[in-house]
């Protein structure tokens, strides 16, 4: 019952939004120059879709986005574990340089990436990796140093070796938090893709956000815009799906206890 009157509050939140944002562009509180009513700016979309041009843009834009993410998934967690404490010696080694590498501007490090590789698909997957590898790889050391560690001792008793103890015990119960770094990972992943296209691309959303721009086509924008809100807030879903069944009750706990917007706590 609570779940579905969550639901319908969110929804009633949506339908007001775009209620007042029609009414406002019809009676031009604001210029409908610049903010088209809702019912057009859909319109738009749909004919978008229909000239085909926007749906081979969205295959591209998400092929790049994935790729990206699932290399950060790749990197992030197991960077993480090596850096939270479980292995102290690499940990010792290795976080001054991580701490360093995480302050470097991604945007700056996209144009040294174009020098060196020129304006192709390497640059924007690259960027995307480096972007969504850290939220994954903080939040892997967190939950290894907020860790119960009298789990661990349990096992410990089992006689379970180091590297057993770890996958058996250790990484079932910093899963939570891990969801937590992959669910902030997967918005910037389009937030970066977006930023990386209207830098150097030729084809992509962003791209076609800057084409658009630069023709002056402000309906186009907000269809592109939407279209992309669309694919953060589905992947998001997919994600906390997936972090549901694998996870249950645990999940929502974990993220209730950890900003989703980026903020750790180590």
């Amino acid at each position: 019952m609570k779940y579905n009157r969550d639901i319908f509050y969110k929804l009633l939140v949506i339908f007001a939004f775009i209620a007042v944002w029609e009414i406002a562009s019809r009676l031009e509180i604001v210029n409908p120059l610049f903010i088209p009513p809702f019912s057009s700016v859909i319109l738009t979309l749909r004919n978008m879709f229909i000239s085909g041009n926007l749906a081979a843009n969205i295959g591209i834009s998400v092929e790049r986005a994935l790729v990206g993410f699932i290399i950060s998934i790749i990197i992030g967690i197991p960077l993480g574990c090596l850096l939270g404490g479980w292995f102290s010696k690499v940990d010792l080694m290795a976080e001054p340089v991580i701490e360093i590498f995480s302050q470097v501007n991604p945007f700056i490090l996209f144009h040294v990436l174009i020098l060196f590789s020129g304006i192709g698909e390497i640059p924007k997957i690259v960027i995307i990796a480096w972007t969504c590898t850290w939220p994954i790889m903080f939040n892997t050391i967190y939950g290894i140093r907020h860790m119960d560690f009298s789990i661990i001792k349990t096992g410990r008793g089992f006689g379970l070796e180091r590297w057993k103890l770890f996958w058996k015990v250790g990484m079932p119960s910093i899963l939570p938090s891990v969801f937590v770094g992959i669910r902030i990972s997967g918005g910037y992943s389009f937030f970066m893709l977006i930023a990386a296209e209207m830098m150097g691309a030729s084809s992509g959303l962003g791209w076609l956000i800057l084409n658009n721009q630069e023709n002056y086509a402000i309906k186009n924008i907000f269809a592109i815009a939407i279209i992309i809100a669309f694919l953060g807030l589905l992947m998001d879903t997919v994600i906390k799906f997936v972090e549901n069944k694998l996870l249950g009750y645990k999940s929502e706990k974990m993220s209730n206890g950890i900003n989703l917007n980026g903020g750790y706590n180590l």
